[in-house]
């Protein structure tokens, strides 16, 4: 595919003639109506708008809770998330999207409602869907959905061509949507050109702006823990940043960038203050002044223990993390996490448990030398890996972004995309933060790739081993195994 797509607001034109498209897609897409949708979003309460209460716990420092949740039938989906609103405490809720629809499956997800129901009927019901198939449902099912709660709804998914999604979603009321086209390609696809992704969620973009330029307000977010296995933050933030500037471009004024966690305190704490800091920085740059940035940190994302007594330790250190650095949300995890997917009680434990640190911890504040020295290093590398994108695209986000991608300039660790080179390997120093252990093409200085050769000297030296690729084996299954260091035997302290 040529690399002909530019960092460019859509033309009405172009846009219009795409949608006339994407509409035709599915028999639910004829019931979108943008003004009618518009109305119906300045209907809603301001307690509903996502973006009214993100800026809102922004402004008294205090940190929401989201959990994930999704399920295939409407009256089921409306049932668990009121579960999670009333007995969880969750802030914020989630609307998880089905497998099907995230590969543009319709017809697939119309089967797994018809045998849901039929389960429902007949006393014999089994999950036929993983998640719930906005796109089936359409926009009288969504709306049934956003009337039904008393909390902010986001759409959550990973689907690399979302456009249709998207349209039913707003048009449903949704006033949250997760995504962009390098975090829902490169760790959720294998065979999808980064041109193609870039191109398809501009669309997205200019939609939500369309809708901000109506007077509806419509939050975005970058998908933060990509691989969510041992990602270093200058490599998310870099994600994030570019997927803001492009979102900010095609007109999206309310943008939340968002980071896994990876278990040193300091680094995770550094990383959701870097990320704000340098969003805002890069945002200011290239003229886009007038966006609403907040920020997320999702739960461990990697391996959970089987035991749930050591699964609620794993959650409460995320939810430590999170309010320690001042995340605007969290992204909650359940103690059923090695087990697949949760009982509603067991994800409304994971809330509540998080709740409760938030709450402890309100008022505490983590920061001196080794937070400062942790930013500094973030800012330093994040800077590089985007100054180099932007050199290769001569000026264009969106065609450095390519570039960089197919360079390894933007390398995603454990990344499934043939388009991602795979070449950088991270793994933990001796204090338990991501270091890159094979720096691959990442255009680091010379300081700064000497700062991550001495970090695991320093490891193999407490260890009595040589620095290898098995760090990483050892740190990718070590939080599992209750450690955040991946120590060989005899060498866990």
């Amino acid at each position: 595919m040529a690399t002909d797509i530019r960092n460019k607001k859509l033309s009405d034109d172009e846009f219009f003639r795409t949608q006339k498209e994407i509409l035709q897609t599915w028999e639910t897409g004829k019931d979108v109506n943008f003004k009618e949708a518009v109305d119906f979003h300045k209907s809603l309460p301001k307690h509903k708008i996502f973006s009214e209460k993100l800026t809102k716990a922004k402004k008294d420092g205090r940190t929401l809770i989201q959990p994930r949740a999704g399920v295939g039938l409407l009256e089921n989906h409306i049932k668990l998330l009121k579960h999670l609103q009333d007995f969880g405490g969750a802030d914020l809720l989630p609307t998880t999207i089905d497998s099907y629809t995230r590969q543009n499956q319709y017809q697939n997800c119309e089967e797994g409602i018809r045998r849901e129901k039929e389960g429902m009927s007949n006393g014999n019901f089994h999950p036929y869907l993983n998640g719930f198939p906005a796109v089936n449902h359409g926009v009288a099912g969504c709306r049934e959905l956003i009337e039904a709660l008393d909390t902010p709804i986001q759409v959550r998914h990973g689907t690399p061509d979302a456009r249709l999604l998207t349209e039913i979603a707003y048009a449903g009321g949704f006033t949250s949507y997760e995504g962009g086209g390098i975090s829902y390609n490169i760790p959720y696809a294998k065979n999808i050109p980064i041109e193609k992704t870039m191109k398809d969620w501009q669309y997205v973009d200019r939609l939500t702006g369309m809708y901000e330029e109506a007077g509806v307000q419509i939050n975005r977010e970058p998908y933060g823990p990509l691989t969510g296995t041992l990602v270093p933050p200058c490599i998310s933030h870099a994600v994030a940043i570019i997927e803001a500037l492009v979102a900010a471009e095609q007109g999206v004024k309310n943008i939340t960038v968002g980071y896994g966690q990876l278990g040193n305190l300091f680094q995770d704490v550094a990383a959701i203050r870097s990320l704000e800091e340098l969003t805002n920085e890069y945002l200011a740059t290239f003229g886009y002044r007038d966006v609403n940035v907040t920020t997320v940190l999702h739960q461990w994302m990697g391996g959970f223990p089987a035991d749930e007594a050591n699964a609620f330790g794993v959650i409460a250190w995320g939810a430590a993390t999170a309010v320690l650095a001042n995340a605007t949300k969290v992204i909650v995890k359940s103690p059923h996490e090695a087990a697949g997917v949760p009982t509603a009680e067991a994800n409304a434990q994971g809330c509540r448990t998080t709740k409760q640190l938030v709450s402890m911890l309100a008022d505490q504040h983590v920061g001196g030398s080794r937070v400062a020295t942790e930013i500094a290093i973030i800012k330093e590398e994040t800077r590089c890996i985007l100054n180099k994108t932007l050199e290769l695209g001569n000026g264009d986000w969106i065609q450095g972004t390519v570039a960089a991608i197919n360079a390894g300039v933007i390398d995603i660790p454990f990344g499934p995309a043939k388009c991602n080179k795979g070449l950088m390997l991270p793994a933990r120093d001796n204090m338990g933060a991501v270091r890159i252990l094979e720096l691959g093409n990442l255009p680091f200085t010379k300081a700064l790739r000497d700062f991550h050769a001495d970090k695991f000297q320093e490891r193999a030296a407490h260890e009595h081993r040589s620095v290898s690729f098995q760090m990483v084996v050892d740190d990718v299954y070590a939080v599992g195994k209750g450690h955040l260091v991946g120590r060989p035997a005899g060498c866990e302290d």
